[in-house]
């Protein structure tokens, strides 16, 4: 069993301030686990006594009895659970005047559960902390359902220090597993490579795409799958929607359109299978459009879909700092910066440096570095050539997969292993 535990202190300290608890994440990053067995034990230990909690999942057929409907008709009739059956139902667990706690799973199937919801909120004895895993609950639009009323706490997959609490192997034999199968819970406890490669495999094919080609009605899937591929090989790259295009007007001749790869781009995001990161000029404080990076949030999915054909280790290590910044709850852009030179004939040109993440958390901001390698002089100073550049006192930050000692150089950079950055907590304080 993974703790979780960043994620039970969220939810936790979120107890009593009045608002709707939604779990979200992409599916199979463990939501369910996470409210229905690890919070539960925090509740029944710590809170509150089991007759005050009430976990009911709305694709439980045993639930369902339980409150008077009937799964088999359910399913029969395609329709979705009656809320005033439900609402019936609870009234029968809940005496006045105490606190409950309902752990609703699977909410999506409620019909209605907007409205149930908001009238639960108006009920100060009422605490609801829910989740879904179709269409509706995968989107970022339970923001937006519940604007003003919601605290969302959202679930990654395994960050590579929760990984390593079971992986029975060294660290550098964790970090090469990780990033080439992920961190779902479901694939990281199969030990069978092949097995894992086949979940990994199915779950793009008839969990995500489905989901999302059904939400969002789709009708050419094939154009989104291409999509997806065009992304899996491009990690870390800049890139745009019109570029996209007419890479598929060129080399899949295809006929779609900006506005269309656009729209595929922000159902991918909404589902949560990929973010795409913009970049911001330091120096003019002000972010610029297009192009953007794209990254996934499971390497293993991204790998599976290319069939495991490109593992670009440098890409790979950037794709999994990005991710390990967002579970430690920054915001996260692309940094660049201004720098004018002047050439041979004496004309000023100017140049883009890029600083691959600017970390940003509160009044606390980091300039990260990803370099997986850098194995001469030459190559230090160009990693840290853009940092030279920015004159604030925000802590500059390389990260490499060299086996260094994490130390300060002479421009007050801190060098530090990629390894070192991500099992200690607390790394970016040193």
């Amino acid at each position: 069993m993974y703790k979780r535990d960043a994620y039970l202190q969220k939810l936790v300290g979120s107890i009593g301030n009045g608002l709707v608890k939604v779990v979200t994440g992409v599916r199979r990053s463990g939501k369910s686990f996470l409210l229905n067995t690890i919070f539960y034990d925090y509740l029944k230990y710590n809170v509150t006594d089991e007759s005050h909690i009430v976990r009911f999942a709305f694709d439980s057929a045993e639930d369902l009895e339980r409150m008077g409907e009937n799964p088999v008709e359910l399913q029969r009739k395609k329709r979705k659970v009656d809320p005033l059956k439900f609402m019936d139902y609870l009234k029968s667990l809940v005496k006045d005047g105490e606190r409950y706690f309902l752990l609703l799973d699977e909410i999506q199937e409620l019909d209605a559960f907007e409205s149930v919801l908001n009238s639960y909120l108006r009920n100060q004895q009422m605490e609801v902390f829910v989740t879904g895993s179709n269409a509706k609950f995968l989107s970022k639009d339970i923001i937006t359902e519940f604007a003003g009323r919601s605290d969302q706490i959202h679930l990654l997959p395994l960050s590579f220090s929760e990984f390593m609490t079971r992986f029975e192997g060294d660290k550098y034999k964790g970090f090469t597993e990780y990033m080439l199968y992920g961190g779902l819970p479901l694939v990281v406890m199969e030990r069978d490579i092949e097995k894992k490669r086949r979940i990994l495999a199915n779950l793009f094919s008839e969990v995500y795409i489905r989901d999302i080609v059904k939400r969002n009605k789709i009708k050419n899937e094939s154009d989104l799958g291409e999509l997806i591929d065009v992304l899996s090989s491009s990690v870390g790259s800049l890139s745009s929607a019109e570029k996209i295009a007419k890479t598929f007007h060129s080399e899949k001749k295809s006929n779609i359109t900006r506005n269309t790869v656009s729209k595929y781009i922000e159902c991918l995001e909404d589902a949560f299978l990929i973010n795409s990161v913009s970049r911001y000029e330091i120096k003019g404080k002000r972010y610029i459009g297009a192009p953007k990076k794209f990254y996934f949030a499971d390497l293993g999915l991204r790998n599976s879909r290319i069939n495991f054909r490109q593992f670009e280790e440098t890409h790979l290590m950037e794709n999994v700092l990005y991710n390990e910044l967002l579970y430690r709850g920054f915001c996260v852009d692309v940094g660049v910066v201004e720098l004018a030179q002047k050439d041979e004939t004496g004309s000023v040109k100017r140049k883009n440096l890029e600083i691959d993440f600017v970390c940003n958390m509160g009044h606390e901001r980091y300039y990260i570095q990803s370099a997986f390698s850098m194995p001469s002089e030459e190559k230090r100073k160009q990693e840290i050539r853009p940092f030279r550049t920015v004159h604030d006192s925000f802590k500059k930050i390389v990260v490499t997969r060299d086996l260094v000692p994490t130390y300060h150089d002479d421009n007050g950079i801190l060098i530090m292993n990629v390894l070192d950055f991500l099992m200690d907590p607390n790394s970016l304080k040193v």
